[in-house]
């Protein structure tokens, strides 16, 4: 592994690329942003979940479709599984969601023989929610039941033209799509999650299973982010290429790109992207070009297939181009207020920072 010296301190590739991780590259990077701050009070990050099924109206869990603010959805669920006598894994979430927002958000509770209204009534009565519906389904909510989440979130103090600022990067961004970069948040308040998680992979850090794979999670993730900016480097943001694993944005199934040209048309409307990796033993690779850069990555990463069974990470695939189409800017008093609708996965932050032209700051925990 290479090694630079950077004030008189030695620092490795790998952590000089984890840094690069959490700062990528900007795809409008030629255009101003609108500078500004969000996330001044929860009513400036509305965050509804897009479910992705509705309750079936029976079964032995109920769902419980509540509106919070100030809560982490790890608390809300640890007080939901104390109010009802029931163990913290019987309390179902499609995904994590900011402290310091107002969101919409469903969780399911192993409750046989509690009527939904019952439910309703404790929920209000004890905790400093909005119940806005309470429904009876057969399976548990688990992580990543969800199709995405519609945001409407309010950045103050913007630039004096930052209404037409915002336009021209909303239409660079509409053209050219997003990079689906996971957001700093991802990486901890310390911004060190990546590194703590190579460490883990080197098989030292923390001896807690469920904390060894929150960490190797962020190491991924910025393996990801550097991949990415490797492909917008060299050109390929905008562009589909022969090799590439794609994904249908409709159904979600995979498959290699055998001739570029041929599947172009689909990729410019969006009814197909390409792929980036989460590295894992069992992750499928691309051909050609794609793949080498993969490749590279990996291998200037210091990290090996071995190294990667031995940390149980199987790996997947995740879509790197993402196109807003219901993104909607209106001025707001102190203002811009920003809405759209991103799939499950991506980061409402990796969408403003393009806008803000910064790193956004974040309390709370990752969106999923």
């Amino acid at each position: 592994m290479a090694y630079w010296r950077k004030g008189g301190e030695q620092v490795s590739q790998s952590t000089m690329d984890l840094n690069r991780a959490a700062s990528p590259p900007f795809i409008a990077a030629d255009l101003p942003g609108i500078g500004g701050e969000i996330k001044a009070e929860p009513a400036h990050f509305v965050v509804e979940e897009l479910p992705l099924y509705e309750p079936a109206g029976e079964g032995e869990h109920v769902y419980v479709r509540l509106v919070r603010e100030g809560w982490t959805t790890r608390a809300l669920q640890s007080r939901l599984a104390g109010l009802f006598g029931l163990r913290e894994v019987d309390v179902g979430c499609a995904g994590l969601k900011d402290r310091q927002a107002r969101v919409a958000q469903t969780f399911s509770l192993l409750l046989h023989d509690v009527d939904e209204a019952t439910v309703a009534r404790c929920i209000q009565e004890d905790l400093p929610v909005e119940v806005e519906w309470v429904r009876r389904h057969r399976n548990k909510l688990r992580v990543g039941h969800l199709l995405g989440n519609r945001f409407q979130i309010v950045v103050l103090h913007t630039e004096p033209d930052g209404l037409a600022r915002a336009q021209a990067v909303a239409g660079a961004l509409q053209a050219r799509g997003i990079p689906n970069y996971y957001g700093t948040q991802r990486f901890g308040m310390r911004g060190d999650n990546a590194q703590r998680g190579r460490e883990v992979l080197e098989g030292r850090g923390p001896r807690k299973r469920w904390l060894k794979r929150f960490l190797l999670s962020a190491y991924q993730s910025a393996l990801f982010n550097t991949w990415l900016a490797g492909r917008i480097e060299r050109g390929w943001f905008e562009q589909l290429l022969t090799g590439d694993v794609a994904k249908k944005t409709d159904t979600g199934g995979l498959f290699e790109v055998a001739d570029a040209a041929v599947e172009r048309p689909r990729f410019e409307r969006g009814e197909i992207t390409y792929t980036g990796p989460i590295y894992g033993a069992k992750m499928r690779w691309p051909g050609g070009e794609p793949g080498e850069l993969e490749r590279q990555v990996m291998e200037a990463a210091g990290v090996t297939d071995e190294m990667l069974r031995r940390a149980r990470l199987d790996g997947t695939r995740r879509p790197a181009r993402l196109l807003l189409a219901d993104l909607g800017i209106e001025p707001h008093p102190e203002g811009l207020r920003f809405t759209f609708t991103l799939p499950k996965g991506a980061y409402a932050t990796t969408v403003l920072r393009e806008f803000m032209k910064a790193e956004v700051a974040w309390e709370g925990e990752q969106e999923e």
